[in-house]
């Protein structure tokens, strides 16, 4: 019998994480996901061993893995570092049901050879970003780019969650192209990460396309009991790095009493965080919990959060109450 797990469903007779409740019906992911935190050396490469315990502490607090997000420096990555990474993550026996790598690129081409590679990997769906170094972009153009990676890659397997979040890309996914997106190619478009941090524009997610089968994800868990209230699928969210636990609670009892100031919690825990550039703080509160200072280590153009910094971000964690279970896990 299948049961319930924080961010999907899980068959316990199947070596596969995703159920696909009838022959027609496409796999569905749910639940909380982070866009894991890249660990670097000292000189800046990707430190494997340590991605893959990250990687595999988030999957027993029950948060699935969108690798390769903006939280994940992805971007900074070259194309050859992500297949290594990811393949990687496979070696060491992580399920590749529970991976959602992030594939967008502004070239088709690099979009392509990652979205095939995590496809034929067998991974559960790819978080896709637009082309954002040209902006003023025309949906018609944006269009043009998915159909070309949809076509190149050529897998019915293949499932795409479009990622919208132009406070950082510049380019938005607007509500037509979706519409357009998901007539074209039905099944294929499976959903949205919604970092426009406007509630109205996911709100008008998922009443217009939720109903589809278009499964809408919050970017942050400050949205999490609205969007679960309103019948999305969940959040993907960059404090899923540190803080999944109470996180994944919320998406579990979300319908509880006390729900509404499990959302308080959770806001302040958050907002501690975004008092600083999110991911050194994030990188930093892991190096506090575990004693391990080459968490701090980020890519250029980001710097380390200054000692003074760190300092400041300790006291405000305490203040919320903030914990890492099991955090010597990843030490």
């Amino acid at each position: 019998m299948p049961f319930v797990s924080g961010w999907v469903q899980f068959d316990t007779h199947s070596p596969f994480a995703l159920t696909i409740m009838s022959p027609a019906a496409p796999p569905r992911i749910r639940g909380i996901l982070s866009p894991v935190l890249t660990p670097f050396n000292a000189d800046r490469t990707p430190d494997p061993e340590r991605f893959v315990r990250h990687c595999r502490w988030l999957l027993d607090q029950q948060v699935g893995l969108a690798v390769f997000g903006t939280n994940s420096e992805a971007n900074s990555l070259t194309l050859a570092e992500k297949r290594s990474l990811l393949d990687g993550l496979l070696d060491a026996g992580i399920p590749a049901g529970q991976l959602m790598p992030g594939t967008g690129a502004c070239a088709v081409p690099d979009a392509v050879e990652l979205t095939r590679h995590a496809i034929q990997a067998g991974c559960a769906g790819v978080l896709m970003l637009p082309p954002f170094y040209y902006k003023g972009v025309s949906d018609e153009g944006l269009f043009r780019y998915f159909a070309q990676v949809i076509d190149a890659v050529a897998d019915d397997r293949l499932r795409i969650y479009v990622y919208h979040i132009p406070p950082v890309s510049g380019v938005p996914i607007t509500l037509p192209l979706i519409e357009r997106l998901l007539k074209a190619f039905p099944g294929i478009i499976a959903g949205t990460k919604d970092s426009s941090g406007d509630w109205s524009n996911t709100a008008a997610m998922l009443e217009r396309f939720q109903p589809q089968g278009f499964d809408v994800f919050a970017g942050s868990e400050n949205f999490l009991l609205a969007t679960l209230r309103g019948g999305g699928a969940g959040c993907i969210t960059a404090t899923g790095n540190v803080n999944p636990s109470a996180i994944v609670r919320l998406y579990q009892t979300w319908q509880n009493a006390d729900a509404d100031e499990q959302q308080r919690k959770l806001d302040a825990q958050r907002a501690a965080f975004a008092q600083f550039p999110m991911i050194p703080a994030m990188k930093s509160a892991i190096a506090l919990k575990t004693g391990r200072h080459d968490w701090v280590h980020v890519r250029p153009p980001l710097v380390e959060l200054s000692e003074e910094q760190r300092l400041l971000l300790s006291q405000a964690l305490d203040r919320v109450d903030f914990v890492m279970p099991r955090a010597d896990l990843l030490a």
